[in-house]
C-alpha cells in the first residue's frame, strides 16, 4: 500500500514538471507572437528556442508563421530584438533556413498589416512625428542633444547611410498616426529610392566580408561589379529625381546578387556582427570628422584674410604721408556734448568698423547728431584714422583713439590687464605642453588676450563727461534709427540689453561654474542671460553704483579661471546681475554668424543684426545668405579696397 502511494506521488510530481512549462509557455505565446498589438514591451526576455542554434537567432525579430520570407536587410536594436526574439522552426533538411524579419500586425480596425512595411517605413525614413529615429550606437545623452539642437547637413547625410534601429513603440505610434478615415495609409516621404539604394549598398558591402561569400571567387567578382555599377548610378544624387533612367535596372541586378548570396550564407549572427562592426567604424569616423570640423572652423575664424592684412598696410603708408593738419578730424567739440547720441566701438578690424559706422549713419534721421568713439590698438591706429579721413561718414563725428592714450589703465588698476599679461595666461594660449588643456577651442581664441575686448567695462573712465552711451560690437549691422534707445526709461538699471534665453539655452548655468560655492550662493543658475553687441549704458548710474569696482572684485576671484572661462559675457552677467534692463527683441537679433535658420522676418524687423559666431561676413566661411546685409555698406570701388583685391 505504501509503495502504491509513493508511486502515485512520484507520477503526480512527474506530470506536474512536464505540464507546468507547457502551460506557462502557451499562456505567454499570444503576447510573444503579437507584442505590437498588445503593446507589451518587456525590457528583456530570455530566449526560449528549441533549435540547436537558438543563441544565434535572437539578434533578429522573427515571424512564427509557416511561410518564410527573405530578410529586408534591417538590423534592429537590442531593446527590440531581445524583447521579441523567438526561434523559427527549421525547415526540411537541405532547404535554405531563412530568418524572417517581418511579423503580422493587426490595426485597430482589424485590418491585417505586414509589419515589415511598417519597419521599412520607419527605419528608412525620419519619424512621422517630426522627430528623428534613434540611430544605432547613439547614446541617450546624444539623443537628447539632437532633440535640442539643429543637425548639420553632414550629420544628416551620415545618418541616411546607416541602418537605423527603431523601438517597436515608435513603429506602432507612427503607423497609427497615419490612419485616415478608418483606413490605414503609409505616408511616403520623398527620396525613398535613394535611401533604399544606400541600404542595398550597405548590405552588399557586408556580404563582401563574409567568409562563405569570399570563398566563391566568381560570385565575389560579380558582386563587386554590381556594387560599382550601383555606386556609379547613385553618384552625387541627393533626391530621387536625380537618378538616371537605368537606375532601377542596376539596382535590381544588385538585389538578385544579394538574394543569391543569401542562399550561400545562412548564419545571421555573422551578418549582425559585421553590421555592428561597420556601424562602430562609421561612428568613429563621424566623431573624428566632427572634431576636425570644429578645429578647422576655429582656425578659419582666427585667420586674417590677405585682403584685410594688405588694407592696414596701404592705409598706414598713406596716413604718414599726410601733413599733420590733414590728419585731424572735424567737429571735435561734439565729443563731450552729452545732448548728442554717442556710440562706443572698440575694434582692430577696419572694414567691420566701417560697416558699423556707415550703417548707423545711413539709417539715422539726423546724422549730424551722432558721435562715434572708436578705440583700436597701436598697430591699427594710423590705418583706422586714414580710413575715416578718406571715407568720412557724412555729417557724423568721428573720434579714433588707441589704448596707449589711457595711461590710467595699467596693471596696478586693472586686475584683468594684469592677468592678460601673466605668464600663466600666455602658457594657456601658446604653451606646447598642455597636460590639462581645455577641450573647447573657442576659449583659446587670441582675441581674449586683447584688452580691447575688456574696455567695455571702463566706459565711465574713458568718457567721464558723458552720461549715456550705446555700445556696439564690430560684427553688427544697424538697419534702423537707434535714437529711440536714449529715450528708454531703464528704471535705475545700468545696462539695457536683449535677453537671449530660450528654454534651457543661454541661462546663467551655461556660462558660470555653479559647482563653485561662490557662484552657487550668489546667482540663480536658471536666470536669463543677455547679449553684448548692442547695449545701452547709463554711465551716471554706473558711477553711482560703482560698477567698475564690482567688476574688479570678481576678476580677482577668478584669477585661476575657476568661476568662468575667458571672455567678456560671463563677467558681464556677473557684474550687471540685477542691474540689466531687458530691451525688446526687435532691437537686436543674433545668430547670423552661426545659425543659417535665423527667421527672415525677425531680420527685417530688427534694428540691429549681429553676426555673432565664427562665420563672420568678411570671412570666406561666412554664411552667403546673410552676407549681403553687411556688404551693402561697403564701397568696393574704393581705391584701397581695389588695390588689396577685396571684393564682395
Amino acid at each position: 500500500m505504501a509503495r502504491t502511494r509513493t508511486r502515485l506521488v512520484l507520477l503526480l510530481l512527474l506530470a506536474l514538471t512536464l505540464l507546468s512549462p507547457l502551460a506557462l509557455y502557451t499562456s505567454r505565446l499570444p503576447a510573444a507572437l503579437n507584442p505590437i498589438q498588445t503593446r507589451d514591451f518587456p525590457g528583456e526576455i530570455t530566449n526560449q528556442g528549441r533549435g540547436g542554434k537558438a543563441d544565434k537567432l535572437n539578434a533578429l525579430p522573427l515571424e512564427t508563421v509557416s511561410s518564410l520570407k527573405e530578410p529586408v536587410g534591417i538590423v534592429f536594436s537590442e531593446e527590440l530584438t531581445e524583447s521579441k526574439s523567438q526561434d523559427l522552426p527549421l525547415t526540411k533538411v537541405g532547404e535554405h533556413k531563412s530568418r524572417v524579419l517581418s511579423e503580422v500586425t493587426v490595426a485597430a480596425d482589424g485590418t491585417t498589416l505586414k509589419a515589415d512595411e511598417v519597419i521599412k517605413q520607419v527605419t528608412t525614413l525620419e519619424g512621422q512625428d517630426g522627430g528623428l529615429v534613434k540611430g544605432a550606437g547613439i547614446s541617450d545623452e546624444q539623443e537628447k542633444n539632437m532633440g535640442s539642437q539643429q543637425h548639420s547637413s553632414s550629420e544628416e547625410s551620415s545618418q541616411d547611410t546607416m541602418p537605423k534601429q527603431t523601438p517597436a513603440k515608435v513603429i506602432v505610434e507612427n503607423f497609427q498616426s497615419a490612419k485616415t478615415d478608418g483606413k490605414t495609409k503609409i505616408a511616403v516621404l520623398p527620396d525613398v529610392r535613394i535611401r533604399n539604394i544606400k541600404d542595398q549598398l550597405i548590405k552588399a558591402k557586408v556580404y563582401l566580408g563574409l567568409g562563405s561569400i569570399r570563398a566563391n571567387s566568381q560570385y565575389l567578382k560579380d558582386l563587386r561589379q554590381r556594387i560599382r555599377e550601383v555606386q556609379k548610378v547613385l553618384g552625387d544624387a541627393s533626391k530621387d529625381s536625380d537618378l538616371p533612367k537605368n537606375a532601377n535596372e542596376k539596382v535590381k541586378a544588385l538585389e538578385q546578387m544579394l538574394i543569391k548570396g543569401q542562399q550561400m550564407q545562412d548564419d545571421c549572427s555573422i551578418v549582425v556582427k559585421k553590421l555592428r562592426a561597420m556601424l562602430h567604424s562609421a561612428e568613429e569616423q563621424l566623431h573624428a570628422h566632427k572634431k576636425q570640423t570644429v578645429f578647422l572652423t576655429q582656425l578659419a575664424a582666427k585667420t586674417l584674410p590677405k585682403g584685410l592684412h594688405c588694407l592696414p598696410l596701404r592705409l598706414a603708408n598713406e596716413y604718414f604721408s599726410l601733413d599733420p593738419v590733414r590728419q585731424q578730424f572735424p567737429n571735435q567739440q561734439k565729443l563731450i556734448n552729452p545732448k548728442l547720441y554717442h556710440y562706443a566701438l572698440f575694434s582692430d578690424n577696419i572694414l567691420a568698423t566701417s560697416v558699423v559706422v556707415n550703417s548707423t549713419v545711413l539709417n539715422a534721421k539726423h546724422p549730424s547728431d551722432h558721435v562715434f568713439h572708436i578705440v583700436t590698438d597701436k598697430l591699427n591706429y594710423a590705418p583706422m584714422r586714414m580710413w575715416f579721413l578718406s571715407n568720412p561718414p557724412g555729417k557724423a563725428t568721428i573720434q579714433v583713439q588707441h589704448i596707449g592714450e589711457f595711461t590710467w589703465l595699467n596693471d596696478s588698476y586693472s586686475p584683468v590687464l594684469k592677468q592678460l599679461r601673466s605668464q600663466s595666461m600666455i602658457d594657456y594660449y601658446f604653451g606646447t605642453n598642455r597636460a590639462n588643456s581645455d577641450s573647447n577651442l573657442k576659449y583659446r581664441n587670441p582675441k581674449y588676450l586683447s584688452i580691447l575686448n575688456h574696455l567695455r567695462f571702463y566706459l565711465p573712465e574713458i568718457y567721464p563727461k558723458l552720461d549715456k552711451m550705446v555700445f556696439l560690437d564690430d560684427d553688427i549691422v544697424v538697419k534702423k534709427d537707434l535714437t529711440g534707445l536714449w529715450s528708454i526709461n531703464m528704471k535705475g538699471k545700468v545696462n539695457g540689453a536683449v535677453e537671449t534665453c530660450g528654454e534651457s539655452f543661454h541661462r546663467y548655468d551655461r556660462y558660470l561654474n555653479f559647482s563653485n560655492p561662490i557662484i552657487a550662493k550668489s546667482f540663480d543658475p536658471h536666470a536669463c542671460g543677455w547679449a553684448f553687441g548692442m547695449n545701452v549704458f547709463d554711465l551716471a548710474e554706473w558711477r553711482r553704483q560703482n560698477i567698475t569696482q564690482i567688476y574688479h572684485s570678481w576678476q580677482k576671484l577668478n584669477e585661476d579661471r575657476s568661476l568662468w572661462k575667458l571672455g567678456t559675457l560671463p563677467p558681464g552677467l556677473i557684474t550687471f546681475w540685477n542691474k540689466t534692463f531687458p530691451l525688446s527683441h526687435s532691437w537686436h537679433v543674433l545668430g547670423l554668424g552661426y545659425n543659417p535658420h535665423v527667421n527672415s522676418r525677425d531680420i527685417e524687423r530688427a534694428a540691429v543684426i549681429h553676426y555673432n559666431g565664427n562665420m563672420k561676413p568678411w570671412l570666406e566661411i561666412g554664411l552667403p545668405k546673410f552676407r549681403s546685409y553687411w556688404s551693402k555698406y561697403l564701397d568696393y570701388d574704393q581705391s584701397f579696397l581695389r588695390e588689396c583685391n577685396i571684393n564682395p
